[in-house]
């Protein structure tokens, strides 16, 4: 069973920035597709970015790309948030499920992951 749990959220003023982490453990497969999404309060969850963890291929939902980068290093993903704004403030939650995943269309859908660690909030400020 694999367990994820994030950590690295906060409050910060807009412009600037935070790194989140998402330590994995419990892995069934070598290598898997693991993504960020985030919930803001009323909102629908929503894909930010995936990565391969083995070829490190990257997805970005158009809302992060040029901002945010996604990364994973030793059972960790990583996503370094630049230049954050005020409506990124939302719970941010890592997901992981079969690689195939990150080569669909349906990367930044939730249904597409089995695997969700518990979130963290992020919070921006004007």
């Amino acid at each position: 069973q694999v367990q994820l749990v994030e950590s690295g959220g906060g409050s910060v003023e807009a412009g600037g920035s935070l790194r989140l982490s998402c330590a994995a453990s419990g892995y069934t497969y070598r290598n898997y597709c693991m993504a960020w999404f985030r919930q803001a309060p009323g909102k629908e969850r929503e894909g930010v970015a995936a990565i391969d963890t083995a070829a490190g291929s990257t997805w970005y939902a158009d809302s992060a790309k040029g901002r945010f980068t996604i990364s994973n290093a030793k059972n960790t993903l990583y996503l370094q948030m630049n230049s954050l704004k005020p409506e990124d403030t939302a719970v941010y939650y890592c997901a992981a499920d079969r690689t195939y995943v990150c080569y669909s269309a349906s990367w930044s859908t939730i249904a597409a992951y089995n695997y969700w660690g518990q979130g963290t909030q992020v919070t921006v400020s004007s």
